[in-house]
């Protein structure tokens, strides 16, 4: 593969990530400190749907130009989720809630939770979801 292309593929990924990462941010900020959800982890994973739904839509389009499947595509991302979601949901409640004694604040995790998952994403979207279907949308 063209080293030029997999930057470019690879700076398209880190600029619709950080559309992703301000649309979760926000929405975050809107259930937890507006409508003051009582548990920040419902926060947490409503706003992370939101932001998957729009990485994954401009990702297959854009970033990784495939021609897959979409509901197949969209299912293996799902599975990357059933994983990520849990273990994010769950440590995002033992780093924030006073019941673990643990407080710390929640942008803290949040922000640290998006920075694992930028990463893992990436890797999980290049050389799972769309390994075989790169550059295969027309143009």
């Amino acid at each position: 593969m063209n080293a030029k292309k997999e930057w470019l593929r690879t700076l398209k990924f880190v600029l619709f990530s950080i559309s992703a990462g301000v649309i979760q941010i926000v929405s975050f900020a809107l259930m937890n400190d507006l409508l003051k959800i009582p548990y920040e982890w419902v926060s947490y994973l409503l706003s992370l749907c939101l932001s998957v739904l729009w990485n994954f839509t401009l990702n297959r389009k854009f970033t990784f130009q495939s021609a897959a499947n979409v509901p197949i595509a969209m299912l293996k991302v799902a599975g990357f989720y059933a994983v990520f979601t849990p273990l994010s949901t769950w440590w995002t409640a033992v780093l924030t809630e006073p019941v673990y004694g643990i407080l710390w604040n929640e942008y803290v995790v949040l922000i640290g939770t998006m920075l694992i998952n930028f990463v893992t994403e990436y890797l999980f979207q290049r050389f799972v979801v769309f390994r075989k279907s790169l550059d295969t949308a027309k143009s």
